[in-house]
């Protein structure tokens, strides 16, 4: 059986897609589902050596991104998505799919045509409670949709659809505290703080961070990932800060890598991040949070996750235009403070989370597979 993944090309795309494929591989293991293949076609090579760790073989065509504005670039990427379609259909070509998984996002668009070009049966996940302009498109074609928050399904046909959740890599948790405190180099029995603005890191979230460093090293032991394209600059800011206050309970990452997300769930006291599909680890760690919406995401989804989910009693959201150092410090020291709130939240954020949505999309989409 062959199974093509697609979706955008960043981490909230890409990791659920690792989560699905790891999941079907161990399904068919168990169902006796022999020679399966994987596939993926996305617009980079954002993560291509997690592919090849997963053995799915991936190829990267062009895209171009979906715009509801004027804009100068959106004759360039009309000339990129066409390109894309014809690269697509050459590659479906070959591969020939028995089904297709999308994760959504521009980067899918190609992908999309082309296999309904070609009948192929399509699955479809979005992570978010108001569905992308991809997700919704593709939809009228799909045969399974699966959604991550109730508020999503007005927006589909009811008998495609699936509550399922977000697909997380079970591999981010369960982590030993004693070897994660190693893996991190985390020492002091100071509460722990864990900041992660996704995988592309996040500026407003850092300059605050670095706005409170020597206020919150007084207290608590920091973990931070601050992003491939801010860690140098963060690390230049924050390196006099450390001299001057306590040494080593400050621990900027670029990207944190699989054992070390792990490692960091397991020990952190509380997660400060943005809210994006990353809501549903923090979820299955069972981590109370601040969640910071980015201010201008499609369709405003990261905002209405958020608060979607700070609906259960998980969660506080700080808005970006409000989010200042101070702010952010008074309310982690808010909630830090009270034991009765920090147990309550983390109780609600373990209700919400779903730890088997991989488990739920990898089964139907080799039921598709195979019935095709």
């Amino acid at each position: 059986m062959r199974i093509l993944f697609t979706g955008g090309g960043t981490g909230g795309h890409f990791f659920p897609i690792i989560a699905v494929a790891r999941e079907i591989k161990r399904l068919a293991e168990e169902k006796r589902i022999l020679d399966i293949q994987l596939y993926y076609i996305g617009p980079d090579d954002f993560a291509s050596n997690d592919l090849k760790d997963e053995e799915i073989l991936s190829f990267t065509i062009w895209s171009g991104k979906v715009r509801r504005y004027f804009s100068v670039r959106n004759a360039l990427d009309s000339v990129k998505l066409a390109i894309g379609i014809v690269h697509a259909l050459w590659k479906l070509f070959i591969i020939m799919p028995d089904v297709i998984f999308s994760k959504g996002g521009y980067g899918a668009i190609p992908t999309l045509i082309a296999g309904r070009m070609f009948r192929i049966p399509i699955v479809i996940h979005d992570s978010d409670a108001i569905p992308g302009v991809v997700t919704q498109w593709s939809a009228k074609f799909a045969k399974r949709i699966a959604i991550s928050y109730a508020s999503a399904a007005k927006f589909f046909s009811r008998e495609k659809i699936a509550l399922t959740g977000t697909p997380i890599r079970k591999r981010t948790l369960g982590g030993n505290p004693d070897e994660a405190r190693e893996l991190l180099g985390v020492y002091s029995k100071d509460p722990i703080l864990f900041f992660i603005g996704g995988s592309q890191g996040a500026q407003k979230i850092n300059d605050a961070i670095i706005g409170i460093l020597p206020e919150l090293l007084k207290k608590y032991e920091v973990i931070h990932q601050a992003g491939k394209a801010n860690y140098e600059d963060v690390r230049l800011e924050t390196r006099t800060i450390e001299e001057k206050t306590v040494k080593g309970k400050y621990h900027p990452i670029a990207f944190l890598s699989e054992p070390q997300l792990r490692a960091a769930y397991t020990i952190a006291d509380f997660v400060v991040s943005r809210a994006s599909s990353g809501i549903f680890e923090i979820a299955a760690a069972g981590k109370p949070s601040i969640l910071i919406p980015i201010k201008k995401s499609a369709q405003d989804h990261q905002r209405e996750n958020a608060y979607q989910y700070a609906k259960t009693g998980a969660a506080v959201v700080v808005e970006e235009d409000n989010l200042t150092p101070h702010l952010l410090l008074n309310e982690i020291e808010k909630l830090m403070g009270d034991k009765g709130r920090l147990q309550k939240m983390s109780e609600e954020a373990q209700k919400f989370a779903r730890v088997d949505a991989a488990t739920l999309i990898a089964d139907e989409v080799l039921k598709l597979g195979i019935h095709n």
